[in-house]
Protein backbone atom coordinates (compact mmCIF):
# COMPACT_ATOMS: atom_id res chain seq x y z
CA UNK A 1 0.00 0.00 0.00
CA UNK A 2 1.59 3.66 -0.86
CA UNK A 3 2.59 5.30 2.13
CA UNK A 4 0.35 8.87 1.90
CA UNK A 5 3.54 10.99 3.70
CA UNK A 6 5.38 9.92 0.34
CA UNK A 7 3.31 11.19 -1.76
CA UNK A 8 4.26 14.41 -3.86
CA UNK A 9 3.40 17.30 -2.72
CA UNK A 10 1.20 20.15 -4.68
CA UNK A 11 2.20 23.83 -5.13
CA UNK A 12 -1.92 24.52 -4.19
CA UNK A 13 -0.42 22.23 -0.97
CA UNK A 14 2.53 24.52 -0.14
CA UNK A 15 1.11 27.16 -0.03
CA UNK A 16 -1.75 25.87 1.80
CA UNK A 17 0.86 25.22 4.46
CA UNK A 18 2.91 28.68 3.74
CA UNK A 19 -0.74 30.50 4.94
CA UNK A 20 -0.95 27.88 7.89
CA UNK A 21 2.19 28.99 8.78
CA UNK A 22 1.51 33.04 8.31
CA UNK A 23 -1.34 32.20 10.66
CA UNK A 24 0.45 31.00 13.46
CA UNK A 25 3.10 33.57 13.06
CA UNK A 26 0.44 36.44 13.62
CA UNK A 27 -1.17 34.20 16.72
CA UNK A 28 2.43 34.69 18.54
CA UNK A 29 3.35 30.64 17.67
CA UNK A 30 6.49 31.31 15.34
CA UNK A 31 9.30 33.42 15.77
CA UNK A 32 10.00 35.34 12.53
CA UNK A 33 13.44 33.49 11.57
CA UNK A 34 11.00 30.25 12.93
CA UNK A 35 8.52 31.68 10.07
CA UNK A 36 11.16 32.26 7.25
CA UNK A 37 12.85 28.88 8.10
CA UNK A 38 9.63 26.98 7.85
CA UNK A 39 8.16 28.99 4.75
CA UNK A 40 11.68 28.24 2.69
CA UNK A 41 11.58 25.05 3.64
CA UNK A 42 7.78 24.46 2.40
CA UNK A 43 8.52 25.49 -0.60
CA UNK A 44 11.21 23.05 -1.49
CA UNK A 45 9.26 20.48 0.49
CA UNK A 46 8.37 17.62 -2.20
CA UNK A 47 6.54 15.14 -0.37
CA UNK A 48 3.65 15.25 2.02
CA UNK A 49 5.70 13.97 4.84
CA UNK A 50 8.47 16.97 4.54
CA UNK A 51 5.20 19.41 4.59
CA UNK A 52 4.02 17.51 7.87
CA UNK A 53 6.79 17.96 9.39
CA UNK A 54 6.76 21.68 9.32
CA UNK A 55 3.34 21.93 10.93
CA UNK A 56 3.38 19.10 12.95
CA UNK A 57 3.94 21.09 16.30
CA UNK A 58 0.94 23.57 15.09
CA UNK A 59 -2.74 23.05 15.41
CA UNK A 60 -4.35 21.70 12.76
CA UNK A 61 -6.61 22.97 10.25
CA UNK A 62 -5.80 26.83 10.93
CA UNK A 63 -7.40 28.95 8.83
CA UNK A 64 -6.66 32.23 6.91
CA UNK A 65 -6.89 35.52 9.47
CA UNK A 66 -8.97 38.11 7.32
CA UNK A 67 -7.98 41.36 6.44
CA UNK A 68 -8.56 43.95 9.32
CA UNK A 69 -11.04 46.42 8.28
CA UNK A 70 -9.87 49.86 7.11
CA UNK A 71 -10.40 52.56 9.47
CA UNK A 72 -13.12 55.43 9.73
CA UNK A 73 -11.54 58.70 8.00
CA UNK A 74 -12.85 60.85 10.96
CA UNK A 75 -12.41 64.87 10.56
CA UNK A 76 -8.93 65.78 11.03
CA UNK A 77 -8.03 62.80 8.83
CA UNK A 78 -7.52 59.20 8.84
CA UNK A 79 -6.69 57.35 12.24
CA UNK A 80 -2.84 56.09 12.67
CA UNK A 81 -1.84 53.32 14.64
CA UNK A 82 0.61 53.86 17.17
CA UNK A 83 4.14 53.30 16.87
CA UNK A 84 6.72 51.99 19.20
CA UNK A 85 9.79 53.72 19.66
CA UNK A 86 13.40 53.18 20.20
CA UNK A 87 15.63 56.18 20.41
CA UNK A 88 19.46 56.71 21.10
CA UNK A 89 20.43 59.94 21.86
CA UNK A 90 23.90 60.30 22.28
CA UNK A 91 24.07 56.98 23.52
CA UNK A 92 22.57 53.05 22.32
CA UNK A 93 19.24 51.64 22.21
CA UNK A 94 19.33 47.97 21.47
CA UNK A 95 16.54 45.21 21.63
CA UNK A 96 17.24 41.40 20.98
CA UNK A 97 15.94 37.95 21.93
CA UNK A 98 12.52 37.18 22.32
CA UNK A 99 10.13 40.29 22.15
CA UNK A 100 6.92 40.71 20.74
CA UNK A 101 5.97 42.90 17.46
CA UNK A 102 2.36 43.96 16.99
CA UNK A 103 2.47 47.41 16.09
CA UNK A 104 4.40 49.27 13.74
CA UNK A 105 7.88 50.42 15.13
CA UNK A 106 10.31 53.45 15.00
CA UNK A 107 14.06 54.06 15.46
CA UNK A 108 15.64 57.97 16.19
CA UNK A 109 19.60 57.59 16.55
CA UNK A 110 21.00 60.82 17.57
CA UNK A 111 24.58 60.99 17.41
CA UNK A 112 24.05 57.28 19.00
CA UNK A 113 23.38 53.85 18.06
CA UNK A 114 19.76 51.77 17.40
CA UNK A 115 20.12 48.18 17.33
CA UNK A 116 16.59 45.91 16.44
CA UNK A 117 17.36 42.54 15.95
CA UNK A 118 13.96 40.54 14.55
CA UNK A 119 15.22 37.27 14.39
CA UNK A 120 13.82 35.87 17.33
CA UNK A 121 10.68 38.30 17.94
CA UNK A 122 7.09 37.05 17.83
CA UNK A 123 5.76 38.90 14.90
CA UNK A 124 2.10 39.68 15.06
CA UNK A 125 1.38 41.49 11.98
CA UNK A 126 1.62 40.49 8.57
CA UNK A 127 3.90 42.98 7.97
CA UNK A 128 6.70 44.59 9.61
CA UNK A 129 6.79 48.42 9.46
CA UNK A 130 9.61 50.64 10.55
CA UNK A 131 10.49 54.12 10.29
CA UNK A 132 14.01 54.75 10.94
CA UNK A 133 15.51 57.93 11.55
CA UNK A 134 19.62 58.92 12.05
CA UNK A 135 20.79 61.64 12.56
CA UNK A 136 24.92 61.76 12.47
CA UNK A 137 24.02 58.06 14.26
CA UNK A 138 23.45 54.44 13.16
CA UNK A 139 20.24 52.70 12.76
CA UNK A 140 20.56 48.75 12.32
CA UNK A 141 17.60 46.49 11.51
CA UNK A 142 19.00 42.69 11.46
CA UNK A 143 16.73 40.10 9.70
CA UNK A 144 16.55 36.39 9.00
CA UNK A 145 17.71 35.65 5.52
CA UNK A 146 14.94 34.97 3.39
CA UNK A 147 12.59 37.67 3.88
CA UNK A 148 11.77 40.06 1.61
CA UNK A 149 13.07 44.11 2.54
CA UNK A 150 11.28 46.72 1.61
CA UNK A 151 13.78 49.99 1.86
CA UNK A 152 12.78 53.32 0.66
CA UNK A 153 13.61 56.98 2.02
CA UNK A 154 16.66 59.52 1.71
CA UNK A 155 20.10 59.65 2.71
CA UNK A 156 21.55 63.31 3.11
CA UNK A 157 25.30 63.24 3.44
CA UNK A 158 24.48 59.73 4.94
CA UNK A 159 23.71 56.05 3.66
CA UNK A 160 20.74 53.80 3.97
CA UNK A 161 21.41 49.87 2.24
CA UNK A 162 20.37 46.19 2.84
CA UNK A 163 22.47 43.95 2.79
CA UNK A 164 20.12 40.29 3.10
CA UNK A 165 19.71 37.50 0.89
CA UNK A 166 16.20 37.47 0.34
CA UNK A 167 13.54 35.11 -0.90
CA UNK A 168 12.92 34.51 -5.15
CA UNK A 169 10.25 36.28 -6.81
CA UNK A 170 7.18 35.14 -6.21
CA UNK A 171 7.43 33.33 -2.36
CA UNK A 172 4.71 34.41 0.03
CA UNK A 173 7.89 35.22 2.64
CA UNK A 174 7.62 38.00 5.64
CA UNK A 175 7.95 41.31 4.52
CA UNK A 176 10.03 43.78 6.26
CA UNK A 177 9.15 47.37 5.31
CA UNK A 178 11.67 50.18 6.18
CA UNK A 179 11.07 54.23 5.84
CA UNK A 180 14.97 55.33 6.34
CA UNK A 181 15.81 58.89 6.86
CA UNK A 182 19.45 59.83 7.11
CA UNK A 183 21.36 62.81 7.50
CA UNK A 184 24.88 62.26 8.21
CA UNK A 185 24.42 58.83 9.42
CA UNK A 186 23.50 55.30 8.11
CA UNK A 187 20.46 52.89 8.39
CA UNK A 188 21.19 49.66 7.40
CA UNK A 189 19.06 46.33 6.94
CA UNK A 190 21.31 43.57 7.19
CA UNK A 191 20.44 40.02 7.45
CA UNK A 192 22.14 36.69 9.51
CA UNK A 193 24.95 36.14 6.87
CA UNK A 194 26.15 39.48 8.07
CA UNK A 195 25.57 39.55 11.97
CA UNK A 196 26.00 37.43 14.87
CA UNK A 197 23.84 33.78 14.62
CA UNK A 198 21.62 33.28 17.27
CA UNK A 199 20.44 30.15 18.13
CA UNK A 200 17.82 28.67 15.59
CA UNK A 201 16.26 25.72 16.62
CA UNK A 202 14.29 24.30 14.15
CA UNK A 203 16.97 24.96 11.19
CA UNK A 204 19.28 23.55 13.39
CA UNK A 205 17.39 20.67 14.15
CA UNK A 206 16.19 20.08 10.43
CA UNK A 207 19.93 19.96 9.39
CA UNK A 208 20.91 17.63 12.16
CA UNK A 209 18.38 15.16 10.66
CA UNK A 210 18.81 15.27 6.81
CA UNK A 211 23.18 15.09 8.26
CA UNK A 212 22.05 12.08 10.21
CA UNK A 213 19.39 10.25 8.17
CA UNK A 214 19.10 12.02 4.63
CA UNK A 215 16.20 13.43 3.34
CA UNK A 216 13.87 10.53 4.15
CA UNK A 217 11.90 11.64 6.83
CA UNK A 218 10.27 8.32 7.22
CA UNK A 219 13.48 6.68 7.73
CA UNK A 220 14.17 8.51 11.09
CA UNK A 221 10.77 6.87 12.18
CA UNK A 222 11.24 3.41 11.14
CA UNK A 223 14.86 3.47 12.76
CA UNK A 224 13.65 5.21 16.20
CA UNK A 225 10.47 2.36 16.94
CA UNK A 226 13.28 -0.39 16.23
CA UNK A 227 15.78 1.43 18.84
CA UNK A 228 12.75 1.40 21.15
CA UNK A 229 12.12 -1.78 20.75
CA UNK A 230 15.75 -3.51 21.56
CA UNK A 231 16.15 -0.57 24.27
CA UNK A 232 12.73 -2.04 25.66
CA UNK A 233 14.20 -5.77 24.82
CA UNK A 234 17.62 -5.15 26.06
CA UNK A 235 15.27 -4.18 29.53
CA UNK A 236 13.63 -6.87 29.95
CA UNK A 237 16.62 -9.22 29.60
CA UNK A 238 18.01 -6.97 32.46
CA UNK A 239 15.17 -7.57 34.49
CA UNK A 240 15.38 -11.30 33.82
CA UNK A 241 18.86 -11.19 34.43
CA UNK A 242 18.70 -9.26 37.83
CA UNK A 243 15.47 -11.41 39.73
CA UNK A 244 18.05 -14.84 38.58
CA UNK A 245 20.90 -14.02 40.44
CA UNK A 246 18.44 -13.00 43.02
CA UNK A 247 17.12 -15.95 43.55
CA UNK A 248 20.43 -17.85 43.24
CA UNK A 249 21.97 -15.12 46.17
CA UNK A 250 18.40 -15.82 48.70
CA UNK A 251 17.85 -19.91 47.63
CA UNK A 252 21.34 -21.22 46.77
CA UNK A 253 20.56 -22.45 43.09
Amino acid sequence: MTDPGGLRASDAEREAVVEQLRVASVEGRLTLAELTDRTEAAYSATTHAELALLTQDLPAGATPMPAPAPAAASASGPAGRKRRWFVGVMGDSKRRGTWQIDQELGAVAVMGDVVLDLREAEVRTDIVDIMAVSVMGDVKIIVPDGVNVDLDGMAVMGDKRVNVIQAAPGMNVPVVRVRAYAVMGDVKVIGDSQAQPVQRAFAAWREHWRRLHGEDWRALGRQMREETRELNRQARELGRQTRGDGRRDRWGY
